[in-house]
């Protein structure tokens, strides 16, 4: 079986060895790099199935990584790994193409487990169904696409996997903490928050089309009307 390939951006070194001798421990082919300018080239060398990248790296941020990264491949599973606490650099890693995003200092449990549920995730979009019609959208969640008429919107993979479970669930009740576990890989606060404010994008797109809603259920989660 193919070993699951990881670009790991890092650029203190004692933490980095730490971290690629512990995921190498488990099996995953670590490819490391210290400079924030060789990651790109690396990762279009590589390809890997997923990235871990610091944010305040020499010669070029994460952020930027992140965005060019993106740019060339929309499914590859990103996540943050900083010492960076406010939320508005929160709010930037996922702007620019991060999925999910974990504190200094973390636990290696805890950054293989969502490692490997981004993993899960990114699999699961994969062998969706090409194309789901909502109301009179159509969505394509392999290529993160909702379109109506002649107008496309490109989602990001957040965004995709969200409107995926919740298409799942048309017309029924999508509990909250479970949409939370599939798509963010946990149910804390700060997730939690991050779901509204998703389901605040996901309307704004889906208004074109009055008998598409997404209905809130106090306390439960949401009802998906399409």
């Amino acid at each position: 079986m193919e070993k699951v390939r990881i670009l790991y951006v890092e650029d203190e070194p004692f933490l980095g060895r730490i971290v690629k001798e512990s995921l190498e421990s488990r099996d995953y082919d670590v490819h490391m790099v210290a400079d924030g300018k060789d990651a790109v080239p690396v990762f279009n060398q590589q390809r890997p199935h997923i990235c871990v990248l610091d944010i305040m790296l020499p010669n070029r941020d994460g952020y930027s990584i992140a965005a060019e990264i993106r740019s060339s491949d929309p499914r590859v599973p990103i996540i943050f790994v900083t010492a960076k606490t406010q939320t508005e650099d929160v709010v930037k890693g996922f702007e620019t193409g991060g999925n999910d995003y974990l504190r200094k200092p973390f636990s290696m449990e805890e950054l293989i487990v969502r490692v490997n549920n981004l993993l899960k995730l990114n699999r699961g979009t994969e062998a969706a169904t090409s194309r789901i019609s909502i109301g009179k959208f159509a969505f394509h969640p392999n290529r993160y696409e909702l379109s109506i008429g002649e107008s496309v919107r490109k989602l990001s993979h957040r965004e995709a996997m969200l409107l995926s479970v919740l298409s799942e669930h048309k017309n029924v009740i999508a509990q909250r903490k479970d949409i939370l576990m599939r798509v963010w890989g946990d149910d804390s606060f700060f997730n939690s928050r991050n779901l509204d404010v998703y389901i605040t994008k996901l309307r704004d797109y889906l208004r074109e089309d009055p008998a598409v809603e997404i209905v809130t259920i106090k306390g439960v989660g949401y009802r998906f009307m399409a």
